[in-house]
């Protein structure tokens, strides 16, 4: 047999010897070598989520004469954020005023109120508030990006009310 060996390395070149160990290598490795395989599980959850904001219902200035004249009508903005998707309803509150309704809401200066409201449409037919005493809400769907819903004011005509800064703050609540 050491004949044979011998007699095999004299007849091979340098490169064909290690044509062979690359083979020996390669060949021996991968009859050692083996595989396994596994399934890994990927998961995330989307939050159902929004933001919401406002700009003032500013209804500027206007004279007493004005108001008891006629109604003096306003708009503002409520901006909704929500999650693609996401169904969502608007609340409005009565605001801070002094016996305030969400049919009768009140702006004050001092002890001095002006009555107003805020509803659903330009018509003016509808109070904005919580779905309660003949209120409606606003309800949408969530796109992802921010969604304007107009606000409709209006200060009721035939008050009389002093000169003054009338104010008042009112509360929006998305249920979402």
């Amino acid at each position: 047999m050491i004949y044979i060996q011998d007699q095999l390395a004299v007849r091979l070149t340098l490169p064909k010897r290690w044509l062979l160990a690359g083979l020996c290598v390669a060949y021996g490795a991968s009859a050692v070598a083996a595989t396994a395989t596994g399934v890994m599980s990927v998961s995330a959850t989307v939050a159902s989520t929004c933001v919401v904001g406002t700009s003032t219902l500013g209804f500027g200035s206007v004279s007493s004469a004005a108001i008891q004249a006629g109604n003096v009508d306003a708009t503002g903005t409520v901006t909704v954020n929500c999650t693609t998707g996401s169904s969502y309803t608007i609340a409005l509150a009565t605001g801070g005023g002094l016996g305030a309704t969400l049919a009768s809401r009140k702006m004050t200066s001092g002890a001095n109120l002006l009555n107003y409201s805020i509803y659903t449409s330009a018509a003016r037919s509808t109070v904005w508030g919580d779905g309660t005493l003949a209120s409606a809400t606003m309800a949408g769907t969530g796109s992802g990006t921010s969604q304007s819903v107009v606000a409709y004011g209006r200060i009721f005509s035939g008050q009389t009310v002093p000169a003054g800064a009338y104010t008042d703050t009112v509360t929006v609540t998305v249920a979402y």
